[in-house]
């Protein structure tokens, strides 16, 4: 939710928002709070964590849970709604957010209660496939299957490109680097097109959203009368 609400703000006055990004984008990427900003330590300690990201899962998502000595318990899960799934013999556990490896120790913990040292395998059936965002101006903003590797460059393209309205030398790249923090990098990408600089291009990883504003010319192209351009048009 708080997510939208970032993107909302970027669509009224995405001007003053990439101006306050590009200040730094030569220096390091911005860390935007989804709640209050933590301390260094919790930040470097996130970071460090999510070098190697596990998938985490999500609503929807299906699991295989086998008992090597008790086969009567094996069952299959489903993620509900609410992060919840339903063990037999215990009931609910939340488990939204949490990696298969995560989840297996969560399940052992929860079946100690009723078994002696229980033998857990988690198997991952049904998942959500790697998606990423495009929003702003580019010709079909939407959600789109993260499919092997892929740029931003790349992404800008499968999502119909570049509008004539687009701020390209200030494209906003959001990578979610913890539950509760964001990161936004500020990307230019008409030098990097100009000068073929392509290895600078930004690899794209699940979750990711791409946003790009509007330009300066097209906000005011609707502000300025048809009639009025008449008088700046060359005589032929």
């Amino acid at each position: 939710m708080r997510i939208r609400i970032l993107l909302s703000f970027l669509l009224y006055f995405p001007s003053s928002i990439v101006s306050c990004y590009a200040q730094s984008a030569s220096t390091k990427p911005l860390e935007v709070a989804a709640n209050d900003r933590p301390d260094s330590a919790s930040v470097t300690t996130a970071r460090l964590s999510e070098r190697n990201p596990r998938y985490k899962l999500l609503p929807g998502d299906v699991l295989d849970v086998s008992f090597e000595l008790s086969p009567e318990l094996n069952q299959q899960i489903s993620v509900q709604p609410d992060g919840f799934v339903t063990l037999k013999q215990i009931g609910d556990l939340h488990v939204a957010g949490e990696s298969v490896p995560e989840l297996t120790a969560s399940i052992k913990t929860a079946y100690t209660r009723v078994l002696n040292n229980p033998i857990i395998t988690v198997t991952l059936r049904e998942f959500e496939k790697p998606f990423f965002t495009a929003g702003g101006m580019v010709g079909h903003p939407g959600k789109y299957e993260l499919r092997g590797d892929v740029t931003l460059v790349e992404a800008l393209q499968q999502a119909g490109g570049l509008t004539e309205e687009s701020k390209h030398s200030q494209v906003l790249l959001f990578h979610r680097v913890s539950q509760d923090w964001l990161e936004a990098k500020v990307v230019d990408v008409k030098k990097m097109l100009k000068n073929r600089t392509l290895a600078e291009d930004v690899h794209l990883q699940p979750g990711d959203m791409i946003f790009v504003p509007q330009n300066r010319i097209s906000k005011m192209r609707k502000f300025i009368p048809t009639a009025g351009f008449s008088m700046y048009r060359p005589v032929m």
